[in-house]
């Protein structure tokens, strides 16, 4: 062997070596990321006491860090994120029967907040009855111009990739009104779940829930979305004054170790793009290396075009913070400056080209889709025509394991994707008949030609803490109302109604 060519190969192998430790160390962090996610669940929220107004102390480096960026505006914007409360919001679902009406007669004071349709500042309890029937959605209203920006028109495939709690999915699936694909994604189990059950009450049929690492997801979408949505996870300094956890936990080098991990997310939202596609990128931090550094990185990688944005009242990306070309039409949003926390959120256009993409091989197996089984299929026919409302429905009855499901039809296989909710879930089947969700109930329109029973305010409280009622009739499955807002499944037989709300979920109400 020549000595030239000895060189090259030793050059390339130390080329392999570099690579190599590259990906362990990304894997590390990871690792690292998913072990801190572990010990904040287990031991933050009996450790962390939620301070008092007025009572923040802002890290040393955050202050310099921000007196040096901020200029003249620094005693503003410290003084907003020390002596201010964190605003509170919530979102109206308009597709909801009479929610206008029903906001009026159930819901809290509020008045209009100004980046979202049907949205307002004002505070809703998690164990009220609009949010249980999925009236309305808890929401910090600066976090609601991601969706805003997104724009989902009825019949895009739009994907979520880092969803939970399910904010921007439930606005995104309003937009969507029930037409095309929605994917939720979460990486972690425990707040996937969480999210799930939000999309459940928010009530809309076509979207799904997975719960799968955004290099696993990609495999399975290859240039498949038309809009993808990557809030990302972030170094939270937008959410000081909302979340002391995120306070407690942040350091200097914060930023700089969540820029290295939206780098990778970044690069499987673009994996999942169709050419032409819109990629919305947004966090809640203030720091300039998550947010401008970020777009000029992605720009410098990628074919991207940042697109204007229509908004009153915001501020814009600054070019000394990211020499990215367009940074200016980005959004920003200031504790000092708006009503709301911090957040930053950017719109971009793809400018690729189509690339051969490789066809997946039709699923196999219970998560593809394939025809019900004639029993199945006999229940099936029965059962849906009780509710009137799932014929109209663009999707596919499934049956995995015992749960019968309707999936979306823009939805591919499922073979091998890890989800928690694969569409609408319609029933459980036993022998000879189906029992109808909670989900079903709470899907919009499920109330129309459906069989009926109203019940009162203290009878929901007890329906929803798992009790049997008193009702008059012997009507079968019924789905419960008050005041025409459907909260759910009931058995009706001689005047008794069995209670159906799920175990899992039942709560004392407020």
């Amino acid at each position: 062997m020549s000595k030239k060519r000895f060189l090259n190969k030793k050059r390339s192998a130390a080329k392999r070596s570099r690579s190599d430790l590259v990906a362990h160390f990304t894997q590390l962090q990871f690792f690292c990321h998913l072990l801190k996610e572990f010990l904040h669940n287990c031991f933050s929220v009996a450790r962390i006491k939620k301070p008092r107004r007025g009572s923040m102390q802002l890290p040393t480096p955050f202050i310099e860090k921000y007196q040096r960026l901020l200029g003249e505006e620094a005693p503003a914007f410290f003084t907003a994120l020390t002596d201010n409360q964190p605003v509170k919001g919530f979102r109206l679902n308009v597709a909801k029967p009479h929610a206008q009406a029903m906001l009026a007669k159930y819901g809290p004071a509020a008045v209009p907040a100004p980046y979202a349709e049907a949205a307002y500042i004002g505070e809703v309890k998690g164990r009220s009855l609009l949010h249980q029937a999925g009236y309305v959605y808890s929401q910090e209203p600066s976090a609601m111009i991601v969706a805003t920006i997104a724009a989902a028109q009825p019949g895009e495939r739009v994907l979520d990739l880092c969803a939970a709690p399910g904010g921007k999915t439930t606005q995104l699936a309003s937009q969507l009104q029930g037409k095309g694909l929605l994917v939720a994604n979460e990486i972690f189990p425990k707040r996937a779940k969480i999210l799930s059950e939000n999309v459940e009450r928010w009530g809309f049929p076509n979207v799904v829930v997975t719960n799968q690492a955004p290099q696993e997801l990609s495999r399975h979408f290859p240039q498949f979305f038309d809009k993808i949505v990557v809030d990302a996870p972030c170094s939270g300094e937008g959410m000081f004054r909302k979340d002391p956890v995120a306070l407690e936990e942040w350091q200097a080098e914060t930023p700089d170790q969540c820029a290295i991990r939206q780098k990778d997310i970044l690069a499987q939202a673009v994996a999942m793009l169709k050419p032409g596609g819109q990629l919305i990128y947004s966090t809640c931090t203030f720091a300039p290396e998550e947010n401008e550094a970020m777009m000029a990185w992605l720009m410098e990688e990628y074919p991207f075009t940042i697109e204007a944005i229509d908004l009153a009242n915001v501020s814009h990306g600054r070019s000394e913070w990211g020499a990215a070309s367009g940074i200016e039409k980005t959004i920003r949003l200031w504790p000092h400056l708006n009503q709301g926390e911090g957040h930053f959120a950017a719109k971009l256009t793809s400018q690729a080209e189509a690339a051969p993409v490789k066809k997946k091989k039709k699923g196999k197996g219970a998560t593809a889709k394939s025809p019900l089984d004639a029993t199945t299929q006999k229940l099936w026919q029965a059962f849906h025509k009780e509710f009137p409302f799932l014929q109209a429905l663009n999707a596919t009855p499934q049956l995995l394991g015992e749960n019968l499901w309707l999936v979306p039809e823009e939805m591919p296989s499922l073979k091998g994707i890890k989800f928690m909710r694969p569409g609408l879930h319609v029933g459980v089947v036993k022998k000879n008949r189906i029992e109808p969700s909670y989900a079903l109930a709470l899907a919009i329109h499920a109330e129309e030609g459906a069989p009926t029973v109203p019940i009162t305010l203290p009878q929901w409280q007890q329906y929803v803490a798992g009790e049997t009622m008193s009702v008059p009739g012997n009507a079968g499955w019924v789905i419960l109302t008050v005041d025409e807002i459907p909260v759910g499944f009931g058995k009706q037989v001689q005047g008794t109604v069995k209670n159906f709300f799920p175990k899992g979920l039942r709560f004392k109400a407020i």
